[in-house]
């Protein structure tokens, strides 16, 4: 049994409890996935599973990748991910088709991981909350930085300050419960990403 899958994000719904608790949620197709590539202690130094996300068509690779999909005897991927085993279980081999009932359960704890949103080069009132400075009484100084430093000692930028840059667009990780099965993973938290888009557990 693996410890991970890989899926889409689908969107954001509600999730109704038996006493009418409403909870938002994040529905994700999960699966079904393939098995790649099984990696060995005594081989590759780890034991893990290389699996690709089943898409509607294969992907277009290069004829290095394309022998290492023939070889599993599996269509090509575009997403693949490596996952841990559950330890005293036995790897799935290669060419195995992974399904989301036989890797979570109902009220299992997981952890979503995918790509959250990018917001663009923003300034530091918007990046780092910055006050900035007055909008009247006849101020020149609205949302610059000001000051970054001191003259003659150290007569440098110190490490580590705040300026304006790319805000967002990294990996980030949302960690809740499972709320329903089916081959669609409903997770009761918001999760990072848009539409659409990999995400994995």
């Amino acid at each position: 049994m693996l410890t991970g899958i890989i899926g889409k994000k689908v969107g954001m719904t509600q999730l109704f409890s038996a006493d009418g608790t409403v909870t938002p949620g994040t529905v994700i197709k999960a699966g079904p996935c393939v098995v790649v590539q099984a990696k060995a202690a005594a081989s590759d130094g780890y034991e893990a599973v290389q699996i690709g996300l089943v898409e509607a068509r294969p992907a277009r690779v290069g004829k290095p990748i394309e022998g290492h999909f023939k070889k599993a005897g599996v269509p090509p991927t575009r997403v693949r991910r490596e996952v841990k085993v559950v330890k005293g279980d036995a790897a799935p081999t290669a060419g195995e088709t992974v399904l989301v009932t036989g890797v979570f359960n109902n009220g299992d704890r997981v952890d979503v991981i995918g790509t959250s949103r990018g917001k663009g080069f923003q300034g530091v009132m918007k990046r780092h909350n910055f006050a900035g400075g007055a909008a009247t009484h006849g101020s020149m100084f609205h949302r610059a930085p000001g000051s970054i430093g001191a003259s003659s000692y150290p007569s440098r930028v110190v490490k580590g300050m705040r300026a304006a840059g790319r805000r967002h667009g990294g990996h980030a990780r949302v960690r809740w419960r499972t709320a329903a099965m089916r081959q669609r993973l409903a997770i009761r938290s918001a999760s990072a990403s848009s539409p659409m888009a990999s995400v994995w557990t």
